[in-house]
Formats: structure tokens, sequence, C-alpha cells
């Protein structure tokens, strides 16, 4: 039960981090993340909410919603300061249109092959 219990919340942790990832990219590949990753991740959230109301109390469920809700805002929170803290402005923002640039680059050659 136990092992059901934390692989509930690593489901729900690992799909509403990468809900979460999607405010931190631009608007265009904000959009792009958003129609190919963030529906996906929106649609795992929404089943392992309904993998823990199934097979634990609504007590059990609630609370580890928001235990996987506050994890992800706490490590990005964590994160963020970190980042800032070991590099320059804009290290970090040539860094953030890499990933993004990369990121339109591996949707563009996933259509194409």
């Amino acid at each position: 039960m136990i092992i059901k219990y934390i692989s509930f919340l690593v489901g729900l942790t690992w799909s509403y981090s990468l809900i979460k990832t999607q405010s931190i990219f631009s608007k265009k590949t904000g959009l792009i993340f958003k129609i190919f990753i963030s529906k996906v991740s929106w649609l795992t959230f929404l089943v392992a909410i309904y993998f823990g109301y199934k097979n634990f109390s609504f007590e059990a469920t609630l609370i580890g919603i928001v235990i996987s809700i506050v994890i992800v805002h706490l490590g990005f929170m964590f994160l963020s300061k970190f980042l800032k803290s070991k590099f320059s402005e804009k290290q970090l923002i040539f860094s953030k249109n890499f990933f993004e640039y990369s990121l339109i680059a591996w949707i563009l050659y996933y259509f194409i092959y």
C-alpha cells in the first residue's frame, strides 16, 4: 500500500512539474510546449488523481495533491535561487533561449521523421 501511495505521489509530482515548466518558456515556445507536452501532462495529472481516489481515501488523495504541488513549487523556487546565484542574467537568458530553440527543433524533427 505504501508503494502504491509513493507511486501516486511521484506521478502527481512528475506531471505537475511538467505543467509548471510551461510558465518558464516564452510565449511562442510556451504555446508549442502547451500543445504538445502540457496537454498530456494535464491528462496524466487528472488520471493520477483518479487513481488516487479509487485506491485511497479522499483525504489521502487530497493530501497527496497538496504535497505534490508544494514540492514542485518549492523545487522551482530553490532551483531559481540557485541558478540566479551561480550564473549571470546574460548566461541564464542564453541558456533559456538555447533550450527553447532546442525544444522547437526537437518537435520539428519529430514531425519530419
